[in-house]
């Protein structure tokens, strides 16, 4: 290469690198933006309070929802990773919060159940009542301490921010 005097080949570089340099900054602030909301619990009440789920018998009909506690519903496959996460931390809040049942979908099997409750990534999380309503939905892998809390307040306590 060789530098015009004119400085057409110089300005050039540095709008490549201006341009490149952009595109960088904007993907980090996605992917941050993204992974802070990974496997963060959020309220499903269209109220934006916990009093009032929004799902139809017809669209949680074949999840085998329990009617005598909170069921956690996780959407996996067997081609996703995080998905054995999800699973050891559900298997843990169960064992230690025994009128807790769990239902996972294999969204291969049951794409069906997926589309009626608008599952577009993997792994996907629900939290019903024991009246069949959803109440908190998250993607990626929960914490732990996050879905206690979610779950003591539908036996009994008070409901998560």
């Amino acid at each position: 290469m060789e530098l015009k005097s004119d400085g057409v080949l110089v300005s050039g570089l540095v709008a490549a690198a201006t341009a490149t340099v952009a595109a960088l900054a904007g993907a980090t602030a996605i992917g941050v933006a993204v992974n802070r909301r990974s496997g963060v619990l959020r309220d499903a009440s269209p109220s934006g309070g916990a009093s009032v789920g929004i799902e139809s018998a017809a669209e949680t009909a074949g999840l085998g929802l329990s009617d005598t506690g909170p069921t956690i519903v996780h959407f996996s496959a067997d081609w996703c990773g995080p998905c054995a996460g999800v699973r050891r931390v559900v298997d843990q809040v169960c064992a230690e919060l025994p009128g807790v049942a769990h239902v996972e979908v294999d969204i291969d099997e049951n794409s069906v159940a997926a589309r009626r409750l608008s599952v577009l990534s993997l792994p996907t999380t629900f939290i019903f009542d024991a009246q069949g309503r959803q109440r908190y939905r998250t993607s990626g892998v929960p914490k732990a301490p996050d879905l206690q809390t979610a779950l003591r307040a539908l036996m009994g306590g008070e409901a998560i921010d």
